[in-house]
């Protein structure tokens, strides 16, 4: 996994999701927009992120998140119960 470039800076987060109301879209193979970079948060339990290219899998607890670079495929799932996590999103900082 890379860390976010020291360039980006936050821009819109999504709602809290747990081991239930994790979305189906997350749990299957799907990227970020160019230009987009992601920081899935564990708050509670450990998640399964997994990355498409190059092929990477690695659980994500509290204290480690999980980078997504754009347009990266990747999917997610609860790896414990109970789980919950957010993700942050990531631009360009503009000048």
């Amino acid at each position: 996994m890379t860390d976010l470039p020291a360039d980006v800076e936050a821009y819109s987060r999504s709602p809290e999701f747990n081991q239930d109301t994790l979305p189906a879209a997350l749990r299957k193979q799907h990227s970020t927009s160019a230009g987009t970079w992601a920081l899935i948060h564990v708050l509670e339990g450990r998640l399964t992120y997994r990355i498409y290219e190059p092929l990477c899998e690695t659980v994500l607890e509290p204290g480690k998140p999980g980078v997504v670079q754009p347009e990266q495929l990747h999917e997610a799932a609860p790896a414990s119960t109970p789980m919950r996590m957010y993700v942050e999103f990531y631009a360009a900082r503009k000048s």
